[in-house]
């Protein structure tokens, strides 16, 4: 049995939370930032806000309080990213290089351009801390994992031993893991397809078919395997399932908050007022859009559909201008 702690109370540790208890073996703790969300969970015995219908087991633990995280020999860490930073600096003096932690935010942090990992990383090691940090992505709707869907991801680490076990603890009939040692490409394909399923959500609000739908996907990819390739990813793990298999999954789906807020905008509505309208939700791929731009420079990748989406996000250029501009680039081989 292991002590896993799952920081962050959203949709996304909430049900990975409800997996872990369901798969058994394991003693699974929820943390949240404020004890008084942490009191309203348990009083309620369900996640009303991020995840409303899920009962909680009477096996899972909830807490607001930060001394759980010490007794943890597992930390899984679910924490948007524009707040991932501060938390870690929070928590660092409850975590120890005895501890085994893993990401599962798919984001790159605004300003940085840094992977959640790095982000974690540098922030641990700021305060002497030196422990594996990992990833954990791929195609998983939260709310079809607490459903029990089956589901399969990737967890990557440097060393894969450390991978193996996390495939191991966290592995059940309904969620599978794979394992690669591919950080970099299991992380910023988790992120960057964020930017891409915004795009995909604005050419369904626009009405436009599916024929711009599927050509929006591939081109996304393409440009996501070459900021990720000139990072030092591998191109395969693109075309797995943190690649390829969550950008087809956030593109198409409807639970995707990403999709969702390109729908919206694609409608006519400008995103403060989309934003606003998540009541708190986090729509990881805004921010990235941002973070994308500044890597793709500094890298000298060129990102057509990303900067796009940057300057409908940033100024609140026309949709359908971006489209057209999209269609009428240059032609160039595939």
């Amino acid at each position: 049995m292991s002590r896993i702690v799952v920081l962050g109370c959203g949709a996304w540790g909430t049900a990975l939370a409800l997996s872990l208890v369901e798969r058994g073996g394991h003693e699974v703790t929820l943390w949240a930032h404020d004890p008084k969300l942490a009191a309203e969970i348990i009083a309620a015995n369900e996640n009303k806000f991020f995840l409303p219908g899920f009962p909680l087991p009477a096996m899972l633990n909830v807490t607001g309080e930060d001394s759980a995280i010490a007794e943890a020999e597992i930390i899984l860490s679910v924490i948007p990213s524009e707040f991932l930073r501060a938390t870690c600096k929070r928590l660092a003096p409850q975590i120890h290089n005895g501890q085994l932690l893993v990401s599962a935010t798919k984001g790159v942090e605004d300003h940085t351009g840094l992977r959640m990992t790095e982000v974690i990383t540098q922030s641990l090691t700021a305060q002497g801390l030196n422990l594996p940090v990992g990833a954990l992505s791929g195609p998983s709707f939260a709310l079809e994992v607490a459903q029990g869907a089956p589901t399969a991801i990737t967890i990557a680490f440097e060393k894969i031993e450390h991978a193996a076990r996390i495939q191991r603890e966290f592995s059940s009939p309904t969620l599978r893991l794979y394992t690669n040692d591919d950080i970099i490409g299991v992380e910023l394909g988790g992120a960057l397809k964020n930017v891409i399923a915004i795009a995909s959500g604005v050419v369904a609000g626009l009405d436009l078919g599916h024929n711009p739908a599927a050509a929006l996907i591939t081109r996304g990819i393409a440009e996501i395997t070459r900021l990720a390739v000139s990072c030092g990813a591998r191109r395969e793990t693109l075309a797995g399932l943190s690649g390829v298999g969550d950008l087809v999954l956030t593109c198409t789906g409807s639970l995707s908050r990403n999709r969702t807020v390109g729908f919206e905008l694609g409608k006519g509505r400008k995103l403060p007022e989309i934003l606003e309208s998540l009541g708190g939700k986090v729509a990881e791929g805004v921010l990235t859009t941002r973070a994308a731009i500044g890597l793709a420079q500094k890298q000298g990748v060129e990102m057509p559909i990303t900067a796009q989406m940057a300057l409908i996000l940033d100024t609140g250029k026309s949709p359908r201008d971006a489209i057209r501009e999209l269609m009428t680039r240059p032609g160039r081989d595939e």
